[in-house]
């Protein structure tokens, strides 16, 4: 059996209420790092390894940046993206493979229709298929392409895990997460990812949170460059009205949702948060988040309770409201 954490090792991070019943309950792991970096909070077993999914984004875009990859602004932002796959997403990605000098069928993430609904009905319309390009991870892949092509990598075999883009990718993440990585997995979108501590992930995505665009390091210097972008153009990362960028937006965090209900989110203070939820269910992980970001002083609650309202957390009884999804504590 692979090396993972089990119910045991979770607490309540979430529930879901209609009518005054409770539906449902959400378990997980969590930890929540001081600005400082010391840890605040832990809740479960925060030292079993987690598949980080996408929230490993931020530590690979980095090492494109450290190869030599001319990523900035709104280009940066696709590369550390979960896009919903709109026009304008699109747009960027495929200014990214031009700067690469190769075309969409360079990709190697899968078809997959747009997470936008508005874009995705309008290509039903136009009776047009899935495309790589739509696929939520198509930033990182042409990120990937186009490092590979400063480099002179072969573009081919990009996601084998031996290719020295790869190799990049894991010496980068293994100097952010302050430990080895042990073994491989393929992740949604084909890339290779590892499963690391959510302790580490957390650190990780502190070091990149807090670090300073005028950095005698380059590596901070470039994680400063890549939270300046994201910060500067939340729409890149997610898209309108989506759990990441309405957080951004709102309240000025860095956050990165992973796929299977992971979520890694740091506050203007420092204050970060890494989570995962037991079922793999995302739809509660944004709000858990910032409630213990306000629970750490991090945020305001009025902040908070405000930008909850512009999250998908109500739940319908035919034509009315009747219920929510709601943190546990």
């Amino acid at each position: 059996m692979p090396q993972t954490f089990s119910a045991a090792d979770a607490v309540e991070l979430a529930l879901v209420e209609r009518s005054g019943f409770v539906e449902s309950r959400h378990v997980g792991v969590a930890v929540v790092l001081a600005p400082d970096g010391t840890v605040r909070d832990r809740l479960g077993d925060v030292d079993a390894p987690i598949l980080p999914r996408s929230s490993l984004k931020p530590l690979q875009a980095l090492a494109f940046l450290a190869a030599g990859a001319p990523l900035d602004g709104e280009r940066l932002g696709l590369a550390t993206a979960s896009h919903s796959g709109t026009d304008r997403h699109v747009a960027v990605v495929r200014g990214i493979l031009d700067a690469a000098g190769l075309g969409e069928d360079a990709l190697q993430c899968p078809p997959a229709w747009p997470g936008d609904t508005a874009t995705r009905d309008e290509l039903v319309r136009e009776r047009l298929a899935p495309a790589r390009i739509r696929m939520n991870c198509s930033g990182k892949h042409a990120a990937m392409l186009l490092t590979c092509a400063v480099n002179g990598w072969d573009t081919a075999t990009y996601l084998d895990p031996a290719h020295p883009l790869q190799a990049q990718i894991r010496e980068t993440a293994e100097r952010l997460l302050g430990e080895k990585v042990g073994s491989v997995a393929v992740d949604g979108c084909g890339a290779p990812v590892y499963p690391v501590s959510l302790t580490a992930l957390a650190r990780a995505i502190h070091r990149i949170g807090t670090a300073s665009p005028s950095s005698p390091f380059a590596l901070h210097r470039s994680a400063g460059a890549l939270v300046a972008a994201v910060r500067s153009h939340p729409w890149t990362i997610d898209g309108p009205d989506r759990p990441d960028t309405v957080a951004i937006e709102r309240l000025g965090v860095f956050a990165k949702t992973g796929a299977e209900g992971v979520l890694v989110m740091v506050a203007p203070d420092g204050t970060t948060v890494a989570l995962k939820i037991l079922d793999g269910n995302g739809r509660a992980a944004t709000a858990v988040a910032l409630r213990f970001l306000e629970r750490a002083g991090a945020l305001a609650p009025a902040d908070v309770a405000e930008t909850m309202t512009r999250l998908s957390l109500s739940l319908s009884g035919g034509d009315r409201t009747v219920g929510a999804i709601r943190p546990a504590f």
